[in-house]
């Protein structure tokens, strides 16, 4: 992680803007104040770009971009706003420091929460490399989406300290094979989100969620000796399922 930082140092200090991507899902749970803050005495324009906006609700949505500017929306699943994230690009460039006839923009956020498939959407092709798992991008790679924007990917970087494993799990930064505790991590989500997941997997809602995960289980026929649920194999599915966007 130290010599991560390192690099994300190295990219705020070569970039003219940078972008912060975050999940549309936990848009607040991806923001990353270290970086906002490096950013920010560096006076360098920091744009919010919020990915996968196909999995979340419309007014959640809304609310973000009331409380964060500039702000985009994006969805690589959907080819949907890239034109609108190149344009606020040369808009803030243009503003920090006059025009200028080609910008380097830095790409950050936690792994696996959107990056690389941001920059493939912007440059309109398969450039770099993407994964379902977390981690994928391991240094620093320069992609030029066209004749006025280079983008610096970079590998993701979780705030120092923190530890909060369901959240990780949530957004894609713990895949669903690394999860430590992969039962208590499918009931925060199913506190976090309530439904949703009752509604994919077709079982009724609940206030006991270890009886949700066991039903869950049960009818997907997940089952260890004995016809006895394995909640925990299911639980990694599940988990797999949502950071794979199967569960919206």
């Amino acid at each position: 992680m130290r010599n991560y930082w390192k690099v994300v140092n190295q990219v705020i200090k070569e970039s003219d803007v940078l972008l912060l991507i975050l999940d549309a899902r936990f848009i607040d749970e991806t923001r990353n104040p270290e970086i906002e803050e490096k950013v920010k005495n560096e006076g360098k324009p920091l744009i919010y770009v919020i990915t996968k906006s196909d999995l979340a609700p419309r007014q959640a949505s809304e609310d973000a971009k009331r409380k964060l500017s500039p702000s985009v929306f994006v969805s690589a699943r959907d080819h949907h706003g890239s034109i609108r994230l190149k344009e606020r690009i040369i808009i803030e460039g243009n503003r920090a420091y006059g025009k200028k006839e080609s910008y380097m923009v830095g790409v950050l956020g936690y792994p696996n929460v959107g990056k690389s498939s941001l920059i493939n959407l912007m440059r309109g092709r398969h450039s770099a490399s993407t994964s379902a798992l977390s981690g994928h991008t391991k240094g620093v790679q320069w992609i030029r989406s066209d004749s006025r924007i280079m983008f610096i990917d970079t590998p993701g970087v979780i705030p120092f300290g923190e530890e909060d494993e369901a959240k990780h799990v949530a957004i894609g930064t713990v895949d669903f094979t690394k999860a430590r505790d992969p039962d208590l991590a499918v009931m925060e989500l199913m506190r976090r989100l309530p439904g949703k997941f009752e509604a994919y997997y077709g079982v009724p809602a609940g206030e006991d969620m270890e009886a949700t995960l066991e039903a869950i289980a049960l009818k997907r026929n997940v089952l260890m000796t004995g016809g006895v649920a394995d909640v925990m194999r299911m639980a990694r599915t599940i988990i797999r399922d949502f950071q794979m966007g199967k569960i919206r």
